[in-house]
């Protein structure tokens, strides 16, 4: 007999793993690492200097939180924005300030959104996130998600920059697994960024076709 395939709260928790490291990789440009060693956790709360959290529903109910230290957001903040050719004098110092906490807030909006895709890709269901909500702290808050979870989960994965800065995440959902009973094509994401390029380079070619038949007719008619 077919064995099935089972996904469970863990497994879930390594694909936004994954998200938040080759996300942030590619925004800022170096190497964003996990911890191998997963912690458990009784509770999630955002702690200093800086932290944001994510609601997600649908499938399943959860709440993902990120705690940065300053020296880590501001590195992932500067990478980012020279990256997108800011000079380095016009960058915020400021790990308060309100650009790094837009910027930081926009990248974990793309790696919830990344996981989102990645989870109705290939668990096929769909989940649905909130806007995520940055705050600079200096205090710990506790959080808890709004919903009534049978069997409440919360879990802490730590995160390294290149230059060694920490970061965290936690997550909280419901203890949960999904069976896979039968096989199914995952179907690829479509990049707008990918399709962009296409079109410009087709357009492009296009374009220098019809240069090389107008040169064509004009020598034809010079009888060259």
């Amino acid at each position: 007999m077919k064995k099935n395939k089972i996904i469970t709260t863990d497994d879930i928790l390594l694909k936004l793993c994954q998200s938040i490291s080759s996300v942030l990789s590619t925004a800022t440009d170096s190497q964003i690492n996990y911890s191998a060693m997963v912690q458990k956790i009784n509770k999630t709360s955002l702690k200093p200097d800086i932290g944001c959290f994510v609601l997600f529903d649908g499938g399943f109910t959860g709440l993902v939180v990120s705690n940065f230290t300053q020296q880590a957001a501001l590195e992932i903040y500067q990478a980012y924005m020279l990256k997108m050719g800011i000079p380095q004098e016009d960058l915020a110092i400021h790990h308060t300030s309100d650009e790094v906490a837009d910027v930081l807030g926009e990248l974990m909006n793309q790696t919830v959104g990344d996981f989102t895709s990645k989870i109705r890709r290939e668990l096929q269901i769909s989940i649905t996130q909130n806007q995520p909500k940055m705050l600079a702290l200096n205090k710990q808050i506790i959080l808890s998600v709004d919903t009534n979870l049978d069997r409440p989960q919360a879990r802490r994965v730590s995160f390294t920059t290149e230059k060694n800065n920490i970061f965290y995440l936690e997550l909280a959902m419901d203890k949960t697994e999904f069976i896979q009973l039968e096989e199914f094509e995952q179907h690829q994401d479509i990049d707008p960024d990918v399709i962009i390029e296409n079109e410009k380079k087709q357009k492009e070619s296009n374009l220098t076709l019809v240069n090389q038949a107008d040169e064509q007719d004009l020598l034809d008619e010079l009888g060259i």
